[in-house]
């Protein structure tokens, strides 16, 4: 999943990050609300961790225009302002949660999980499952058949990203916009090895496969093609 971050404090930039890599995002930080404008109205994203303070443009300004720009992504806005005024206003002004700082990242992690379970209609908040292939977005294990399988965080973010997709072809732009991050080379057949890769870990033991090449158009998982 890919997430825009604008945050102009680098410690805490750095901070939160840091954590939503760990936990399998692609995280593009912008530390001013002009750049982060620049990016929302240009890149997809998944979802969107804004500040309100912030130089140039500030945070509430930003998710305005974003808004008027008819930019649905979700966006979890991160302020110090605590009054019920202040949640009020940010969420009036199009954004759909509110944490104020300081803030512990698990419950960071937590309210950008749910969005996105909220954005995508996911009816299992933990758990995501294609025939007898189970992704446990919580704990972050991969099981077949009930063998858990070992895989890399970047591996477990495309096998995330496909089966959120399960049935649908998914093309290879597609994959690299929510999986990889801005500054990620397109040139590159990065997305090809780590399909791969994916496929020898989930597909090689089994047959029935579940990852499969639409020559000319992308990968899509699903139990028989």
């Amino acid at each position: 999943m890919r997430l825009l971050l604008v945050e102009d404090d680098e410690k805490i930039a750095l901070f939160v990050s840091s954590g939503l890599k760990e936990a399998g995002f692609a995280v593009d930080h912008m530390s001013n609300g002009e750049d982060g404008l620049h990016m929302a109205l240009n890149e997809p994203y998944d979802v969107a961790v804004i500040d309100i303070m912030l130089p140039r443009i500030d945070g509430l300004t930003l998710i305005e225009e974003m808004r008027k720009n008819g930019i649905n992504t979700s966006v979890l806005i991160l302020s110090a302002k605590r009054t019920v005024d202040d949640r009020v206003k940010g969420l009036k002004i199009g954004g759909d949660d509110y944490l104020t700082k300081p803030f512990a990242f698990s419950e960071l992690l937590a309210r950008v999980q749910a969005l996105l379970r909220r954005s995508s209609g996911a009816s299992s908040p933990t758990k995501l499952e294609v025939g007898d292939l189970v992704l446990n977005i919580h704990t972050r294990k991969v099981e077949r058949a009930g063998e858990e399988i070992e895989i890399q965080p970047l591996e477990f973010s495309l096998l995330e990203y496909l089966m959120r997709n399960a049935g649908q072809v998914v093309s290879k732009t597609m994959i690299m916009e929510h999986v990889w991050d801005y500054n990620f080379n397109p040139r590159t057949n990065v997305v090809e090895a780590r399909i791969c890769c994916l496929r020898d870990k989930v597909d090689r033991d089994f047959e029935n496969k579940l990852i499969h090449t639409i020559r000319g158009v992308g990968y899509v998982l699903k139990e028989t093609l």
